[in-house]
Protein backbone atom coordinates (compact mmCIF):
# COMPACT_ATOMS: atom_id res chain seq x y z
CA UNK A 1 0.00 0.00 0.00
CA UNK A 2 1.20 3.49 -0.78
CA UNK A 3 -0.10 7.04 -0.72
CA UNK A 4 -2.42 7.91 -3.58
CA UNK A 5 -1.84 11.65 -3.15
CA UNK A 6 -2.01 13.48 -6.48
CA UNK A 7 -2.16 17.23 -5.87
CA UNK A 8 -3.34 20.07 -3.64
CA UNK A 9 -6.45 22.09 -4.35
CA UNK A 10 -7.60 25.51 -3.22
CA UNK A 11 -10.53 24.95 -0.90
CA UNK A 12 -12.44 27.85 -2.44
CA UNK A 13 -10.73 28.58 -5.76
CA UNK A 14 -10.35 24.97 -6.90
CA UNK A 15 -6.90 25.88 -8.24
CA UNK A 16 -4.40 23.00 -8.46
CA UNK A 17 -0.99 23.02 -6.79
CA UNK A 18 2.02 20.72 -6.58
CA UNK A 19 1.78 18.40 -3.60
CA UNK A 20 5.48 17.50 -3.63
CA UNK A 21 6.84 20.83 -2.42
CA UNK A 22 6.20 22.61 0.87
CA UNK A 23 2.98 24.60 0.58
CA UNK A 24 1.06 26.89 2.92
CA UNK A 25 -2.17 28.71 1.98
CA UNK A 26 -3.72 29.22 -1.43
CA UNK A 27 -1.81 32.21 -2.87
CA UNK A 28 -4.96 33.39 -4.65
CA UNK A 29 -7.19 33.97 -1.59
CA UNK A 30 -5.15 33.02 1.47
CA UNK A 31 -7.50 30.15 2.37
CA UNK A 32 -6.57 26.52 3.11
CA UNK A 33 -5.30 24.03 0.57
CA UNK A 34 -6.71 20.51 0.64
CA UNK A 35 -4.96 17.28 -0.37
CA UNK A 36 -6.55 15.29 -3.18
CA UNK A 37 -6.04 11.60 -3.98
CA UNK A 38 -6.46 9.16 -6.84
CA UNK A 39 -9.45 7.47 -5.25
CA UNK A 40 -9.90 4.97 -8.05
CA UNK A 41 -6.39 3.69 -7.41
CA UNK A 42 -6.91 3.76 -3.64
CA UNK A 43 -10.08 1.67 -3.99
CA UNK A 44 -8.06 -1.25 -5.37
CA UNK A 45 -6.34 -1.85 -2.03
CA UNK A 46 -8.43 0.10 0.48
CA UNK A 47 -11.20 -2.46 0.84
CA UNK A 48 -13.14 -3.42 3.95
CA UNK A 49 -11.36 -6.77 4.09
CA UNK A 50 -7.88 -5.29 3.73
CA UNK A 51 -8.55 -2.61 6.32
CA UNK A 52 -9.80 -5.23 8.79
CA UNK A 53 -6.60 -7.21 8.28
CA UNK A 54 -4.31 -4.26 8.98
CA UNK A 55 -3.34 -4.11 12.64
CA UNK A 56 -0.78 -2.28 14.71
CA UNK A 57 -0.23 0.84 12.63
CA UNK A 58 -2.87 3.14 14.14
CA UNK A 59 -3.96 5.85 11.78
CA UNK A 60 -1.39 4.74 9.18
CA UNK A 61 -3.63 1.78 8.35
CA UNK A 62 -5.24 4.29 5.99
CA UNK A 63 -2.01 5.09 4.19
CA UNK A 64 -3.57 5.32 0.71
CA UNK A 65 -5.50 8.38 1.97
CA UNK A 66 -2.55 9.96 3.79
CA UNK A 67 0.09 12.18 2.21
CA UNK A 68 3.42 10.55 3.14
CA UNK A 69 5.00 8.73 0.22
CA UNK A 70 8.21 7.38 1.78
CA UNK A 71 7.68 4.92 4.67
CA UNK A 72 11.06 5.93 6.07
CA UNK A 73 9.73 9.39 6.97
CA UNK A 74 6.47 8.13 8.47
CA UNK A 75 6.51 8.86 12.22
CA UNK A 76 4.31 6.54 14.25
CA UNK A 77 4.15 6.78 18.04
CA UNK A 78 0.85 4.93 18.45
CA UNK A 79 -1.55 7.65 17.31
CA UNK A 80 -4.94 6.66 15.99
CA UNK A 81 -7.14 3.58 16.37
CA UNK A 82 -8.69 5.08 19.49
CA UNK A 83 -11.76 3.25 20.82
CA UNK A 84 -15.37 4.24 20.26
CA UNK A 85 -16.89 3.56 23.67
CA UNK A 86 -20.54 3.21 24.68
CA UNK A 87 -21.43 5.46 27.61
CA UNK A 88 -24.68 4.05 29.03
CA UNK A 89 -24.51 5.71 32.45
CA UNK A 90 -23.71 9.13 31.03
CA UNK A 91 -26.26 8.60 28.29
CA UNK A 92 -28.87 7.82 30.93
CA UNK A 93 -28.12 11.15 32.63
CA UNK A 94 -28.50 13.00 29.32
CA UNK A 95 -31.56 11.08 28.15
CA UNK A 96 -29.72 9.39 25.28
CA UNK A 97 -29.95 5.65 24.70
CA UNK A 98 -27.07 5.33 22.24
CA UNK A 99 -24.42 7.77 23.35
CA UNK A 100 -20.85 6.92 22.32
CA UNK A 101 -17.52 8.56 23.03
CA UNK A 102 -14.54 8.65 20.69
CA UNK A 103 -11.76 8.51 23.27
CA UNK A 104 -9.05 10.69 21.73
CA UNK A 105 -7.26 11.13 25.05
CA UNK A 106 -5.73 7.71 24.38
CA UNK A 107 -3.43 9.18 21.74
CA UNK A 108 0.26 9.28 22.72
CA UNK A 109 0.28 12.94 23.78
CA UNK A 110 -3.08 12.68 25.56
CA UNK A 111 -5.04 14.55 22.89
CA UNK A 112 -6.20 14.26 19.29
CA UNK A 113 -3.55 16.78 18.21
CA UNK A 114 -1.18 13.82 17.89
CA UNK A 115 -2.96 12.69 14.73
CA UNK A 116 -2.53 15.97 12.89
CA UNK A 117 1.06 16.46 13.93
CA UNK A 118 2.02 12.89 13.00
CA UNK A 119 0.91 13.54 9.43
CA UNK A 120 2.15 17.12 9.19
CA UNK A 121 5.61 16.52 10.67
CA UNK A 122 6.13 13.35 8.63
CA UNK A 123 5.20 15.11 5.39
CA UNK A 124 7.11 18.33 6.17
CA UNK A 125 10.30 16.39 6.86
CA UNK A 126 9.77 14.29 3.74
CA UNK A 127 9.56 17.53 1.72
CA UNK A 128 12.74 18.95 3.22
CA UNK A 129 11.70 21.06 6.21
CA UNK A 130 14.62 21.39 8.64
CA UNK A 131 12.96 23.43 11.38
CA UNK A 132 9.33 23.63 12.52
CA UNK A 133 7.25 26.16 14.44
CA UNK A 134 3.67 26.43 15.65
CA UNK A 135 1.59 28.81 17.76
CA UNK A 136 -0.49 26.75 20.16
CA UNK A 137 -2.91 26.91 23.07
CA UNK A 138 -1.13 23.90 24.57
CA UNK A 139 -1.85 20.44 23.18
CA UNK A 140 -0.79 21.12 19.59
CA UNK A 141 2.49 22.46 20.91
CA UNK A 142 3.06 19.34 22.98
CA UNK A 143 2.29 17.16 19.97
CA UNK A 144 4.64 19.07 17.66
CA UNK A 145 7.43 19.00 20.25
CA UNK A 146 7.01 15.24 20.60
CA UNK A 147 6.82 14.43 16.90
CA UNK A 148 9.56 16.91 16.06
CA UNK A 149 11.81 15.17 18.57
CA UNK A 150 10.96 11.82 17.00
CA UNK A 151 11.87 13.23 13.58
CA UNK A 152 15.06 14.81 14.90
CA UNK A 153 14.25 18.35 13.77
CA UNK A 154 14.40 21.49 15.95
CA UNK A 155 11.04 22.90 16.99
CA UNK A 156 9.80 26.24 18.34
CA UNK A 157 6.49 26.43 20.20
CA UNK A 158 4.79 29.79 20.82
CA UNK A 159 2.31 29.65 23.71
CA UNK A 160 0.10 32.09 25.62
CA UNK A 161 1.65 32.84 28.98
CA UNK A 162 -1.36 31.36 30.79
CA UNK A 163 -0.97 27.98 29.08
CA UNK A 164 -1.34 25.17 31.65
CA UNK A 165 1.99 24.34 33.28
CA UNK A 166 1.82 20.70 32.21
CA UNK A 167 1.69 21.72 28.53
CA UNK A 168 4.75 23.94 28.91
CA UNK A 169 6.58 21.16 30.74
CA UNK A 170 5.66 18.67 28.02
CA UNK A 171 7.16 20.93 25.37
CA UNK A 172 10.31 21.58 27.38
CA UNK A 173 10.83 17.90 28.14
CA UNK A 174 10.83 17.18 24.40
CA UNK A 175 13.62 19.70 23.93
CA UNK A 176 11.66 22.30 21.99
CA UNK A 177 12.28 26.03 22.21
CA UNK A 178 9.43 27.78 24.06
CA UNK A 179 8.27 31.37 23.64
CA UNK A 180 5.56 32.64 26.00
CA UNK A 181 3.35 35.48 24.80
CA UNK A 182 1.11 37.88 26.72
CA UNK A 183 -2.07 37.32 24.74
CA UNK A 184 -4.14 34.63 23.04
CA UNK A 185 -3.49 32.20 20.19
CA UNK A 186 -3.83 34.88 17.50
CA UNK A 187 -1.11 36.93 19.23
CA UNK A 188 1.05 33.81 19.31
CA UNK A 189 0.49 33.48 15.58
CA UNK A 190 1.86 36.99 15.05
CA UNK A 191 4.98 36.19 17.07
CA UNK A 192 5.41 32.87 15.26
CA UNK A 193 5.28 34.65 11.90
CA UNK A 194 8.14 36.96 12.89
CA UNK A 195 10.22 34.05 14.18
CA UNK A 196 9.49 32.06 11.02
CA UNK A 197 10.67 34.92 8.83
CA UNK A 198 13.96 35.15 10.71
CA UNK A 199 14.71 31.44 11.10
CA UNK A 200 13.21 29.85 8.01
CA UNK A 201 11.13 27.47 10.15
CA UNK A 202 8.15 25.86 8.44
CA UNK A 203 4.89 26.88 10.09
CA UNK A 204 2.48 24.09 11.04
CA UNK A 205 -0.30 26.42 12.22
CA UNK A 206 -3.86 25.07 12.01
CA UNK A 207 -4.89 24.79 8.34
CA UNK A 208 -2.03 27.05 7.22
CA UNK A 209 -0.42 23.94 5.79
CA UNK A 210 -2.41 21.13 4.16
CA UNK A 211 -1.53 18.02 6.15
CA UNK A 212 -2.62 18.37 9.78
CA UNK A 213 -6.18 18.05 8.53
CA UNK A 214 -5.21 14.80 6.80
CA UNK A 215 -4.12 13.28 10.09
CA UNK A 216 -7.26 14.52 11.81
CA UNK A 217 -9.53 13.12 9.10
CA UNK A 218 -8.57 9.61 10.22
CA UNK A 219 -11.02 10.12 13.10
CA UNK A 220 -13.80 10.07 10.52
CA UNK A 221 -12.34 7.08 8.69
CA UNK A 222 -12.17 5.12 11.94
CA UNK A 223 -15.67 6.18 12.95
CA UNK A 224 -17.16 4.60 9.82
CA UNK A 225 -15.24 1.37 10.34
CA UNK A 226 -16.15 1.17 14.03
CA UNK A 227 -19.85 1.54 13.17
CA UNK A 228 -19.72 -1.25 10.59
CA UNK A 229 -19.41 1.14 7.66
CA UNK A 230 -22.22 3.42 8.67
CA UNK A 231 -22.13 6.86 10.26
CA UNK A 232 -23.88 8.12 13.41
CA UNK A 233 -26.86 10.44 13.40
CA UNK A 234 -25.04 13.21 15.28
CA UNK A 235 -21.40 14.12 15.83
CA UNK A 236 -20.64 16.66 18.56
CA UNK A 237 -17.22 18.23 18.22
CA UNK A 238 -15.44 20.74 20.51
CA UNK A 239 -14.38 23.39 18.02
CA UNK A 240 -11.48 25.80 18.21
CA UNK A 241 -9.65 25.85 14.88
CA UNK A 242 -11.98 23.11 13.65
CA UNK A 243 -9.38 20.99 11.85
CA UNK A 244 -10.95 17.73 13.00
CA UNK A 245 -14.47 18.67 11.94
CA UNK A 246 -13.22 19.73 8.51
CA UNK A 247 -11.13 16.58 8.24
CA UNK A 248 -13.98 14.25 9.15
CA UNK A 249 -16.29 15.87 6.61
CA UNK A 250 -13.59 15.35 3.99
CA UNK A 251 -13.14 11.74 5.14
CA UNK A 252 -16.84 11.00 4.69
CA UNK A 253 -16.71 12.27 1.10
CA UNK A 254 -13.66 10.14 0.33
CA UNK A 255 -15.19 7.03 1.92
CA UNK A 256 -18.33 7.42 -0.18
CA UNK A 257 -16.26 7.85 -3.34
CA UNK A 258 -14.44 4.61 -2.44
CA UNK A 259 -17.77 2.82 -2.10
CA UNK A 260 -17.18 2.09 1.60
CA UNK A 261 -20.17 4.07 2.91
CA UNK A 262 -23.40 5.48 1.53
CA UNK A 263 -24.66 9.05 1.29
CA UNK A 264 -25.92 9.39 4.87
CA UNK A 265 -24.10 12.06 6.88
CA UNK A 266 -24.28 12.87 10.57
CA UNK A 267 -25.53 16.25 11.71
CA UNK A 268 -22.36 18.06 12.74
CA UNK A 269 -22.51 20.06 15.97
CA UNK A 270 -20.01 22.79 16.83
CA UNK A 271 -19.51 23.05 20.59
CA UNK A 272 -17.80 26.22 21.84
CA UNK A 273 -17.33 28.05 25.11
CA UNK A 274 -19.56 31.06 25.68
CA UNK A 275 -16.45 33.17 26.19
CA UNK A 276 -15.22 32.44 22.67
CA UNK A 277 -17.93 31.35 20.25
CA UNK A 278 -17.29 32.86 16.81
CA UNK A 279 -18.59 29.79 14.94
CA UNK A 280 -21.75 29.52 17.01
CA UNK A 281 -22.42 33.22 16.46
CA UNK A 282 -21.94 32.79 12.71
CA UNK A 283 -24.33 29.81 12.71
CA UNK A 284 -26.91 31.85 14.62
CA UNK A 285 -26.47 34.73 12.17
CA UNK A 286 -26.52 32.47 9.11
CA UNK A 287 -23.26 33.80 7.68
CA UNK A 288 -20.76 31.91 5.53
CA UNK A 289 -17.76 33.24 7.47
CA UNK A 290 -17.17 34.06 11.13
CA UNK A 291 -16.24 37.44 12.53
CA UNK A 292 -13.27 37.44 14.96
CA UNK A 293 -14.26 37.15 18.61
CA UNK A 294 -13.26 40.06 20.80
CA UNK A 295 -11.62 39.40 24.18
CA UNK A 296 -11.85 35.59 24.20
CA UNK A 297 -11.93 34.04 27.67
CA UNK A 298 -12.44 30.44 28.77
CA UNK A 299 -10.69 27.81 30.85
CA UNK A 300 -10.98 25.48 27.85
CA UNK A 301 -7.78 26.81 26.30
CA UNK A 302 -8.14 24.80 23.10
CA UNK A 303 -11.41 26.63 22.40
CA UNK A 304 -9.91 30.07 22.97
CA UNK A 305 -9.51 30.66 19.22
CA UNK A 306 -10.97 34.05 18.28
CA UNK A 307 -10.56 33.60 14.54
CA UNK A 308 -10.18 30.38 12.52
CA UNK A 309 -8.68 30.33 9.03
CA UNK A 310 -10.96 27.39 8.20
CA UNK A 311 -14.16 29.12 9.28
CA UNK A 312 -15.83 28.81 5.88
CA UNK A 313 -15.10 25.09 5.73
CA UNK A 314 -16.46 24.55 9.24
CA UNK A 315 -19.64 26.50 8.60
CA UNK A 316 -20.16 24.83 5.23
CA UNK A 317 -19.95 21.35 6.78
CA UNK A 318 -22.39 22.30 9.53
CA UNK A 319 -24.84 23.78 7.04
CA UNK A 320 -24.63 20.87 4.58
CA UNK A 321 -25.20 18.38 7.38
CA UNK A 322 -28.18 20.19 8.89
CA UNK A 323 -26.13 20.68 12.04
CA UNK A 324 -25.97 23.46 14.60
CA UNK A 325 -23.78 25.08 17.22
CA UNK A 326 -24.01 25.54 20.98
CA UNK A 327 -22.11 28.02 23.15
CA UNK A 328 -21.69 26.69 26.70
CA UNK A 329 -21.38 28.97 29.76
CA UNK A 330 -18.19 28.54 31.75
CA UNK A 331 -19.91 27.28 34.90
CA UNK A 332 -21.58 24.49 32.92
CA UNK A 333 -18.22 23.37 31.51
CA UNK A 334 -16.91 22.90 35.05
CA UNK A 335 -19.98 21.02 36.25
CA UNK A 336 -20.21 18.82 33.16
CA UNK A 337 -16.55 17.88 33.54
CA UNK A 338 -17.46 16.47 36.95
CA UNK A 339 -20.66 14.78 35.77
CA UNK A 340 -18.81 12.95 33.00
CA UNK A 341 -16.35 11.57 35.54
CA UNK A 342 -19.10 10.74 38.04
CA UNK A 343 -20.86 8.75 35.32
CA UNK A 344 -17.80 6.67 34.54
CA UNK A 345 -16.61 8.32 31.34
CA UNK A 346 -13.31 9.51 32.79
CA UNK A 347 -11.55 12.75 33.63
CA UNK A 348 -12.02 14.64 30.36
CA UNK A 349 -10.64 17.97 29.25
CA UNK A 350 -12.65 21.20 29.56
CA UNK A 351 -13.01 21.17 25.78
CA UNK A 352 -14.54 17.71 25.91
CA UNK A 353 -16.81 18.79 28.76
CA UNK A 354 -18.01 21.60 26.50
CA UNK A 355 -19.04 19.06 23.89
CA UNK A 356 -20.89 16.94 26.47
CA UNK A 357 -22.67 20.03 27.81
CA UNK A 358 -23.73 20.97 24.27
CA UNK A 359 -25.04 17.44 23.84
CA UNK A 360 -27.08 17.77 27.04
CA UNK A 361 -28.63 21.03 25.82
CA UNK A 362 -29.58 19.59 22.43
CA UNK A 363 -31.02 16.43 23.97
CA UNK A 364 -33.07 18.50 26.41
CA UNK A 365 -34.42 20.65 23.57
CA UNK A 366 -35.37 17.57 21.52
CA UNK A 367 -32.95 18.46 18.72
CA UNK A 368 -31.32 15.09 19.44
CA UNK A 369 -33.85 12.27 19.84
CA UNK A 370 -33.32 9.73 22.64
CA UNK A 371 -32.79 6.82 20.22
CA UNK A 372 -30.34 8.52 17.87
CA UNK A 373 -26.75 7.36 17.62
CA UNK A 374 -24.66 10.21 19.02
CA UNK A 375 -20.86 10.37 19.01
CA UNK A 376 -19.17 12.96 21.22
CA UNK A 377 -15.49 13.57 20.68
CA UNK A 378 -13.48 13.46 23.89
CA UNK A 379 -10.53 15.36 22.50
CA UNK A 380 -8.11 14.95 25.40
CA UNK A 381 -7.43 14.04 28.99
CA UNK A 382 -8.40 16.33 31.85
CA UNK A 383 -5.23 16.03 33.89
CA UNK A 384 -3.32 18.23 31.43
CA UNK A 385 -5.35 21.21 32.69
CA UNK A 386 -5.83 23.04 35.97
CA UNK A 387 -8.84 21.37 37.60
CA UNK A 388 -12.21 23.00 38.19
CA UNK A 389 -12.85 24.27 41.69
CA UNK A 390 -13.42 21.20 43.84
CA UNK A 391 -13.57 22.79 47.26
CA UNK A 392 -11.81 21.63 50.40
CA UNK A 393 -10.85 18.12 51.40
CA UNK A 394 -11.06 16.88 54.97
CA UNK A 395 -7.78 16.11 56.72
CA UNK A 396 -8.34 13.97 59.79
CA UNK A 397 -6.02 14.03 62.75
CA UNK A 398 -4.63 10.54 63.34
CA UNK A 399 -5.84 10.79 66.94
CA UNK A 400 -9.40 10.88 65.58
CA UNK A 401 -9.24 7.13 65.15
CA UNK A 402 -10.64 7.05 68.66
CA UNK A 403 -13.52 9.30 67.62
CA UNK A 404 -15.34 7.64 64.70
CA UNK A 405 -18.08 10.27 64.79
CA UNK A 406 -15.52 12.97 64.01
CA UNK A 407 -14.14 10.97 61.09
CA UNK A 408 -17.63 10.29 59.73
CA UNK A 409 -18.51 13.98 60.03
CA UNK A 410 -15.34 14.96 58.19
CA UNK A 411 -16.04 12.58 55.32
CA UNK A 412 -19.55 14.00 55.06
CA UNK A 413 -18.14 17.51 54.96
CA UNK A 414 -19.43 18.54 58.37
CA UNK A 415 -16.82 20.82 59.92
CA UNK A 416 -18.75 21.11 63.20
CA UNK A 417 -16.86 18.40 65.02
CA UNK A 418 -15.65 18.10 68.58
CA UNK A 419 -12.08 17.27 67.59
CA UNK A 420 -9.79 19.43 65.46
CA UNK A 421 -10.08 18.40 61.81
CA UNK A 422 -8.29 20.57 59.28
CA UNK A 423 -9.57 21.37 55.78
CA UNK A 424 -6.95 21.66 53.09
CA UNK A 425 -7.95 23.51 49.93
CA UNK A 426 -7.16 21.80 46.64
CA UNK A 427 -6.37 24.35 43.94
CA UNK A 428 -4.08 24.58 40.94
CA UNK A 429 -1.63 27.45 40.73
CA UNK A 430 -1.87 29.22 37.39
CA UNK A 431 1.15 29.25 35.13
CA UNK A 432 1.05 33.04 35.15
CA UNK A 433 1.73 33.00 38.86
CA UNK A 434 4.44 30.42 38.34
CA UNK A 435 6.06 32.61 35.69
CA UNK A 436 5.78 35.72 37.84
CA UNK A 437 3.48 37.53 35.45
CA UNK A 438 0.86 40.01 36.49
CA UNK A 439 -2.38 38.02 36.73
CA UNK A 440 -4.28 35.27 34.92
CA UNK A 441 -7.18 36.22 32.68
CA UNK A 442 -10.54 36.54 34.41
CA UNK A 443 -12.58 33.58 33.18
CA UNK A 444 -15.38 33.93 35.70
CA UNK A 445 -18.89 33.79 34.34
CA UNK A 446 -19.44 37.46 35.14
CA UNK A 447 -16.37 38.46 33.13
CA UNK A 448 -17.36 36.61 29.97
CA UNK A 449 -18.96 38.28 26.95
CA UNK A 450 -22.58 37.36 26.34
CA UNK A 451 -22.74 35.30 23.12
CA UNK A 452 -25.73 33.30 21.95
CA UNK A 453 -25.89 30.33 24.30
CA UNK A 454 -28.30 27.92 25.88
CA UNK A 455 -28.12 26.98 29.54
CA UNK A 456 -27.50 23.44 30.63
CA UNK A 457 -30.76 21.65 31.44
CA UNK A 458 -31.48 20.39 34.94
CA UNK A 459 -29.32 17.31 35.40
CA UNK A 460 -28.04 15.20 38.24
CA UNK A 461 -24.82 17.19 38.34
CA UNK A 462 -22.34 17.21 41.20
CA UNK A 463 -23.14 20.05 43.57
CA UNK A 464 -20.90 23.13 43.32
CA UNK A 465 -18.24 23.25 46.05
CA UNK A 466 -19.34 24.79 49.33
Amino acid sequence: MESCLTHLEGSRTGATYDADVLQTLDPVDGLPLLARYDLARAARTLTRQNIAARRGNGMWRWRELLPVRDPATMIHLGEGSTPLLPAPRLGDALGLDRLMIKAEGQNPTGAFKARGMAAAVSRAVELGATRLIVPSAGNAGGALATYGAAAGVPVTIVLPVDTPTVNITEVQMAGAEVILVEGVISDCGTVARHVRERTGAFDLSTLKEPYRVEGKKTMGLELAEELNWTLPDVVVYPTGGGTGLIGMWKAFEELQALGLIGSHRPRMVVAQAAGCAPMVRAIEEGTAAARPWKDPATRASGLRVPSAVGDRLILSAVAQSGGTGVAVPESDIDRMQQLVAHRGAGYVSPESATAFAATAVLADEGWIAPDERVVVFDCGVGFKYPPPSLGALPVVDADSIDDPEAITAAVRGDRRTTRPIAARSVAARSVTAAQGTSRPPDTSVAALPQPPHRDLPALDLPAPPR
